[in-house]
């Protein structure tokens, strides 16, 4: 596969964007916050748009520049609103809508999305790594949902929080507000992994180039089938995953894989 040429984003921009040999790299580069302003989701959101349909990227990383990971919402911003004849609420529902926007853009996004997390990871920060397909995360960084610290409830972190660790857990961060260690947020199935910081780049990479190795349309069909048949009963699961199992056999790249695995020999996928 040819090497992407790379790409930057202005040096004033919120996101910064670099593409090479089948990953993308965004990179929340708003520090020390990384807040996420209405231009920053909104810049999130170009950027995975864009590449839904850049068959040049097969993953993407979704990592951050400073000690922050992502502090979730920008408060000042909305504060600011309260002075609208509406009392902000307009500015609210926009904020709102976009954040749910870009979390299920994440999640049903054809690429596989790694969160490579160094920081503090709160409120819709935390959201964001529960969004990602996994999660890497230094031994340095933390987690919390605690708006219920500042009378505002963690109602749409909570939505992906609950979609990845149990039902106790989640109650026990949202209710309580506290921070929990990396090693505690991989318990709790948060992460994936947890490494030393001097290593978090080059084992996030390795992750990355794996799958980038892999049948993009497999990627594709299979990332999409997990979830949705994550959310059916047990035979419609069976089911639904029986018929993506009949049309992934049928696609010319399971073909070449199992032929390449039969002969001993490399793949060479086409996407198709």
């Amino acid at each position: 596969m040819a090497e992407i040429v790379a790409m930057k984003a202005a040096p004033e921009g919120p996101v910064t964007s670099i593409a090479k040999d089948g990953v993308l790299r965004l990179t929340l580069s708003n520090p020390p916050a990384n807040a996420l302003s209405l231009a920053v989701m909104a810049e999130l959101q170009a950027e995975f748009d864009r590449a839904r349909d850049d068959k040049a990227v097969r993953v993407i990383v979704l990592a951050a520049e400073g000690k922050v990971f992502c502090a979730g919402h920008d408060l000042k911003e909305m504060t600011a609103h309260r002075a609208d004849a509406d009392r902000g609420r307009a500015f609210f529902e926009q904020t709102m809508a976009a954040c749910s926007q870009l979390m299920q853009t994440i999640v049903r996004h054809p690429k596989p999305v790694i969160a490579e997390v160094a920081g503090l990871a709160t409120a819709a920060g935390c959201q964001l790594v529960a969004s990602c397909d996994l999660a890497i995360a230094s031994s340095e960084a933390t987690f919390c949902t605690p708006g219920v610290n500042i009378g505002l409830f963690c109602s749409t972190p909570m939505v992906a929080l609950s979609r990845n660790v149990s039902r106790k857990q989640a109650m026990e961060m949202l209710l309580t507000g506290e921070t929990i260690d990396a090693t505690t947020a991989r318990e709790f199935g948060l992460v994936n992994r947890v490494v030393p910081p001097e290593y978090l780049n080059q084992i996030v990479s390795k992750y990355a180039q794996a799958i980038a190795s892999k049948s993009p349309l497999t990627l594709k069909i299979g990332k999409e089938a997990f979830y949705e048949q994550a959310e059916m009963g047990l035979p419609e699961a069976y089911e639904y995953a029986s018929r993506v199992m009949v049309e992934n056999m049928l696609a010319r790249d399971a073909e070449e894989g199992i032929g390449a695995f039969i002969e001993k020999r490399k793949p060479e996928w086409t996407g198709e």
